[in-house]
């Protein structure tokens, strides 16, 4: 069998003798493959201004920098390396910093708990009455209280330890992000992303401290040019410091009015909803509990819970006759957001094609698409947007070199694809920039550009949770400030130079 160096050099040959008939077929159709791809490609069907045309050169060239010096230093190339260890070299990225300017519309497939960056988070630490202690697994734990909580831990108040231990912030600090040389497997980084949660968990339930941290996350993605978020949320408790639980909906009641106090001060902000995301595979039992829950909350906030997600292990309950018996007692108007576990991976076992059939599937999140070619069919027959978190897949070990995420496939077919970021906290990235940045230069191809960009963010209001009327509003948004964005970027002193040279 010939081999495929020496094919390479025939076609060279081929290639160089401009008056051969081969030549010119082989070269004709090359450029027709070519061009017959980038039509089908992600955002093609999007046409660009002149001012469009003239940002595009100047990220392009910032692209083709990156990309280029990738090629030439394989081990330099950002998006090929794991975040964790190259999260700050991102952020002095070109291409980065253009992005981070960009209108992003919509955040979808975050959990609240995950959202304020690590520093900020250790400011409510310093909230009096706060105890902390260090369980059999040497993680820390945390309740606001107005005495020790109890004997099954060794409680101590945060404030007399921080006399005695100058280190403790930088320990909490470290325990609220996952740690790049700790992981080997998938399942011990998957521990520590599980006691993360554990952790957080008590600082940002406390009904005070929450007000706060709400605010504060408000901030955080209005900062990255976001304009509405939908967040997964298992719809935990706030508690008092007293010990008081308020119930569901009184907690829920408590975000809805911090986020319309926000939406007051920027009506740029379209707000938030949640999307109701119980945790771990459920007994019918739990199941029952779980769906009388999410009606409560649906029935109290009809605008405001849009959704259920199917999370972890969740595809054993839907094979499960009675658990598909318990889940159509819900509303038409529900939308159900299917997350495989890590475990899962989207195979086989996971959503069966019956069940993506009968369900009212608006998003859906699945790493191992690709292996189910039926089930992608059906993915994009009912304009079922895919989900991708780009650097919680690479940090969660699902894949070490994003050049090989399966959504690049669903970028060269046109799939209606968006992107999100998952817990960004946990990996200190931003609400949702980072992942945008690993998408367009380690994901999309060398020649996806700023149309491709534009398609994201449009994506995200088309499959957003918005109501038509809210869509539309949306939209208007969205256009004003894209067009400042174009104005804003082809007069930086990058593009400027860029434009003057070329």
């Amino acid at each position: 069998m010939i081999s495929f160096s020496i094919l390479i050099f025939l076609f060279s040959l081929i290639a160089s003798n401009d008056g051969n008939p081969l030549s010119r077929s082989y070269i004709y159709k090359r450029m027709k493959i070519i061009e017959d791809e980038n039509k089908m490609a992600f955002g093609s069907s999007i046409g660009l201004s002149p001012a469009e045309e003239l940002a595009n050169q100047c990220l392009m060239k910032a692209k083709f920098d990156e990309v280029d010096h990738g090629y030439l230093h394989p081990t330099e190339f950002l998006p090929a390396q794991n975040y964790l260890e190259v999260s700050k070299k991102i952020k002095k990225s070109v291409v980065y910093q253009m992005i981070r300017k960009m209108p992003k519309g919509a955040l979808f497939h975050a959990h609240i708990s995950s959202m304020l960056p690590p520093d900020e988070l250790i400011k409510f630490t310093y909230e009096p009455n706060l105890y902390i202690c260090k369980t059999k697994n040497l993680v820390y734990k945390f309740v606001f209280s107005k005495n020790p909580p109890g004997k099954k831990c060794d409680w101590k108040l945060l404030s007399d330890v921080r006399k005695r231990d100058p280190k403790i912030d930088a320990k909490i600090k470290k325990s609220l992000v996952l740690q790049r040389s700790k992981y080997e497997d998938l399942n011990v980084v998957w521990n520590d992303f599980e006691e993360i949660f554990d952790t957080v968990k008590g600082i940002i339930t406390y009904r005070p401290v929450f007000e706060k941290y709400l605010r504060g996350v408000l901030e955080e993605v209005y900062k990255d040019n976001i304009m509405f978020i939908e967040v997964r949320s298992g719809a935990s408790q706030l508690y008092e410091l007293d010990g008081r639980h308020l119930d569901t909906v009184k907690s829920a009641k408590v975000a809805f009015n911090i986020v319309k106090k926000f939406n007051g001060e920027h009506p740029d902000f379209l707000g938030m909803k949640i999307i109701y995301s119980p945790h771990r595979d459920p007994s019918p039992e739990r199941l029952k509990e779980i769906v009388q829950t999410y009606k409560q909350l649906k029935e109290a906030f009809p605008d405001k819970i849009i959704g259920f997600d199917f999370i972890h292990n969740f595809s054993f309950t839907l094979v499960r006759p009675i658990g598909m018996d318990i889940l159509q007692t819900l509303t038409w108007s529900t939308q159900f957001f299917l997350t495989p576990s890590v475990l899962d991976m989207g195979e086989s076992t996971f959503l069966p094609e019956t069940n993506l059939q009968y369900l009212t599937v608006l998003r859906f999140n699945s790493f191992a698409l690709p292996k189910h070619p039926k089930v992608m069919e059906i993915v994009k027959n009912k304009g079922i947007a895919i989900e991708i978190n780009p650097i919680s897949n690479q940090v969660l070990k699902l894949v070490d070199d994003l050049r090989n995420h399966p959504a690049s496939e669903f970028f060269a077919n046109n799939l209606p694809v968006v992107v999100s970021s998952d817990d960004p906290s946990y990996w200190d990235a931003k609400s949702l920039s980072s992942d945008f940045y690993e998408t367009f230069v380690g994901i999309m191809s060398r020649s996806a550009d700023l149309r491709s960009l534009k398609q994201l963010a449009l994506n995200s209001i088309t499959y957003s949770g918005l109501n038509d009327q809210e869509k539309h509003a949306a939209e208007k948004i969205f256009k004003t400030k894209w067009q400042e964005y174009m104005d804003k970027l082809t007069q930086s002193k990058y593009c400027t130079e860029i434009n003057e040279t070329s």
